[in-house]
């Protein structure tokens, strides 16, 4: 019967926008003294000559939501459970050195191209460039030296029902490879409605390929535990198969029948052994191009939290944590082990630059990139 009104609720979510407000929860000690939302600012250590800051967002219903502006990082998200209980869903550290140390990408804005491109290298307008290779002999989620590794100039902005921190950087021609100056922002918004929003724009003197997302790793009963318990609802009906290395083949399997189905509610460790090495696919949504549209469902149903996930993205990269192996301790001094955290990236397919037949991710002069994300949080009893 729990499984049958979970269903129907979610299923309800992704229709119409709506979900269960913690507020609705009888979370009343959460709600104590606060009426609007707001947004903070801490000290999280220096980088060289740079300062940087760990913001607060916080609406009425208790959801906080910390940022620092070192990689656009999520570092926590803290929301009520069903019983009312706060609690972290996101894996990250509580300290800036641990993040420069060591973090596969925790919370992370990463681009300038999100995912691998081939070889690290493309061909645009008959000019071959060669990208910096960090993942083999592949590129991944920018470069050595990311978006997700650079201290992005910081504006917080506040009245009574929205919470916002804006966020650029400057990508300067020639940085891991990329051809052009690419001016990137990065707008982060928490209202009372329990939405966080995740506006990202771009703009460049020189085509080059563009791919920003957010990498947050979720796990919703607060890292006690794996995620495979999870159950996750992807509105896709074909994937980007890829290769040993995770490179695209350029072939869009139909998911129906197969364990990459997530069309409706399912757990995650069902079909994960039937993947080989774990899920780390890009889902081909089933949306209009540029329309913002629901793109996935999670919940946990020991929690009773939720996270709905709509985007402008044609795809939403599935990965089940395969690469955590227990070496990293993060908040509270948990063990993140494998399969502890899972990310729904929204971007645009892995390797597009030489994909011909993959929507373009080729950012010309006088274009604006401009891609929107909403996360919505609620709580099923």
């Amino acid at each position: 019967m729990r499984q049958v009104l979970w269903v129907s609720l979610l299923l309800a979510t992704v229709l119409s926008g709506t979900g269960c407000k913690p507020s609705e929860r009888k979370n009343e000690k959460v709600l104590k003294n606060v009426t609007n939302v707001s947004i903070m600012k801490s000290n999280f250590g220096r980088i060289g000559d740079r300062d940087v800051f760990l913001y607060t967002l916080t609406n009425k219903h208790g959801i906080s939501i910390k940022i620092t502006n070192y990689g656009g990082i999520i570092n926590q998200i803290v929301m009520p459970d069903k019983n009312g209980l706060n609690g972290n869903i996101v894996l990250g550290y509580d300290n800036l050195p641990a993040y420069i140390a060591n973090s596969p990408y925790f919370g992370a804005i990463v681009g300038r191209y999100a995912n691998r491109i081939a070889n690290g290298e493309f061909i645009l307008e008959g000019t071959k460039y060669h990208l910096a290779k960090n993942n083999g002999n592949n590129a991944l989620h920018g470069g050595v030296r990311g978006f997700d590794k650079v201290v992005w100039d910081a504006v917080e902005y506040n009245d009574t029902s929205l919470a916002r921190l804006s966020l650029t950087y400057l990508s300067s021609d020639g940085e891991e490879g990329y051809p052009g100056n690419l001016k990137t922002q990065v707008t982060y918004s928490l209202d009372n409605n329990d939405e966080l929003t995740i506006l990202i724009e771009a703009s460049a003197d020189k085509a080059t390929p563009v791919n920003i997302c957010n990498h947050t790793y979720f796990n919703l009963n607060g890292a006690e535990s794996d995620i495979l318990k999870h159950i996750l609802m992807i509105r896709a009906d074909r994937f980007t198969e890829v290769n040993d290395q995770l490179i695209p083949t350029g072939k869009l399997p139909e998911v129906k029948g197969t364990p990459m189905d997530f069309n409706t509610p399912t757990p995650i460790g069902k079909g994960i052994d039937k993947v080989n090495g774990g899920y780390d696919h890009n889902y081909v949504l089933r949306k209009q191009a540029g329309v913002m549209s629901a793109a996935a469902v999670l919940f946990d149903p020991d929690s009773g939290r939720e996270v709905t996930i709509e985007t402008t993205q044609p795809g939403v990269q599935f990965y089940s944590g395969n690469f955590l192996d227990g070496s990293i301790k993060g908040f509270d001094g948990k063990v993140y082990g494998k399969h502890f955290g899972l990310c729904l990236e929204t971007q645009h397919f892995p390797d597009s630059p030489n994909q011909p037949g993959f929507p373009s991710a080729i950012l010309k002069p006088g274009m604006k990139y401009l891609e929107k994300t909403v996360i919505r949080f609620s709580v099923v009893e």
